[in-house]
């Protein structure tokens, strides 16, 4: 920051950063959401092929929603190295306007019944493009609140992006809800279904104006006007072991996120006959424990350290997900029985969320932080989270056991757990880019 800004201005400053962080994490998390609501409804529009069963067509739905995430790691490639040459704020709007007009476009496309094969086809090139654009916002959106972060908060920062990701799948939650209540079924699956996906273009419009009302970062500034012999010498093998790292520490944030705030609604109607509206208010209800400990974790961890809060959650996660699971399974439960069970899980994962984004900060210097922890971050959702809803509903078809998520979300606890333990425990002290 410049040495002649007043406090009252950085505090500004930082403000602005901020918002102008979150708002595109919103609007890109509000989207995934909708997708997984709606998915149901989408495998019956696009998915649907002549001769096959309800759940292939589901399963071919995840298949779209699964590719776009394995796209994420090349935006988060390309876009994070724009990023850290170039800076954060232009990469961060060009993302951003690109990402918005990929979801609209959605909304745009005819059924399978119109175009035949051309559907499927087309919705899945969107999906593809989405997550492209959408592996360039998370690094870019994580730098830029991490780096305005005063000494003591990155925490904190870092977890109001995690804040706006579980408003995003509240807000898609939401209007999936409210739109199954005033439309009719007929009129859900004729038209309903593309509103949710228009509503990107007004929000992307206020997203834009923030942002390009934001400065750059003082971190990045102050690397580029470095001479270059004082800088730090990049080791590319380095960079990819502790990508790797990163990887597996947020491998079971990434599982048990989808598993439980995205996945739930499809699981529970194809796999437990759960109706379509009440499996929308339990899915509310987990993102709505999932939104209440995220920014508290985030807090404790500037207090305590990221590895005893993440630690601490995804060692709950390895304990409680088959009994949980087990709740819901349970005919006798009553909804408000499983309200409470996804309420807990949801809060969990939340531990894991708030922490997370400055965990992944403090890993990487300024000079590859857009790229590195972006990449870490978007090839662990590319396996964990863009294929949970495959490989749950897949293995569920496979072998028929219902416990199926409770088990994968447990498998990468474990592996979790472990990374995790490498953590340093003063990690939350240094500055950005104090030596590791």
């Amino acid at each position: 920051m410049s040495s002649h800004l007043q406090p009252a201005d950085i505090i500004a400053s930082q403000k602005r950063a901020l918002i102008a962080g979150s708002v595109g994490n919103f609007i890109e998390w509000y989207e995934f959401a909708v997708y997984g609501f709606l998915a149901t409804i989408i495998a019956q529009n696009f998915f649907r092929l002549a001769g096959e069963a309800e759940l292939t067509g589901i399963i071919l739905t995840y298949a779209s929603f699964a590719i776009a995430f394995f796209f994420r790691p090349l935006g988060a490639i390309v876009f994070g190295r724009i990023g850290d040459r170039i800076g954060r704020k232009p990469t961060l709007i060009v993302v951003l306007i690109m990402m918005t007009l990929a979801t609209a476009a959605i909304g745009l496309i005819p059924t399978y019944a119109s175009i035949g094969i051309a559907a499927p086809l087309i919705i899945t090139g969107l999906r593809i493009l989405q997550g492209l654009f959408a592996g360039g916002e998370y690094g870019g959106a994580v730098s830029l609140m991490t780096e305005f972060a005063p000494r003591g908060k990155r925490g904190l920062f870092g977890a109001w992006q995690s804040f706006t990701v579980a408003l995003g799948l509240l807000a898609g939650a939401g209007i999936v809800a409210l739109l199954s209540v005033l439309l009719s079924p007929e009129q859900m699956l004729s038209w309903g279904w593309r509103i949710p996906f228009f509503i990107a273009l007004p929000l992307g419009a206020v997203a834009l104006w923030l942002r390009v009302n934001m400065e750059e970062t003082p971190t990045f500034i102050k690397q580029k006007t470095e001479p270059v012999l004082t800088q730090k010498n990049a080791n590319l093998s380095d960079t990819l072991k502790t990508i790797m790292i990163g990887i597996c520490r947020v491998m079971v944030w990434s599982a048990a996120g989808y598993t439980y705030l995205v996945i739930m609604p499809t699981y529970l109607q194809s796999s437990l006959h759960t109706g379509f509206n009440t499996a929308l208010l339990i899915a509310v209800i987990s993102n709505l424990g999932f939104a209440a400990t995220i920014i508290p974790a985030g807090m404790l961890s500037d207090k305590i350290g990221r590895r005893s809060v993440m630690v601490f959650a995804a060692v709950l996660l390895l304990l409680l997900a088959l009994p949980l699971l087990h709740v819901l399974q349970d005919q006798s439960s009553t909804l408000l029985i499983k309200s409470v069970v996804v309420f807990i899980a949801g809060a969990i994962v939340g531990l894991l969320a708030g922490p997370g984004p400055a965990m992944l900060a403090e890993m990487f210097p300024t000079r590859v932080r857009y790229t590195g922890l972006g990449l870490a971050y978007s090839l662990s959702n590319a396996v964990f989270s863009g294929c949970a809803g495959l490989i749950i509903t897949g293995l569920i078809k496979q072998t028929g056991n219902l416990d199926i998520p409770a088990w994968y979300v447990m498998a990468t606890a474990l592996v979790s757990i472990t990374a995790l333990m490498t953590l340093r425990k003063d990690d939350h002290l240094r500055d950005l880019d104090d030596e590791i």
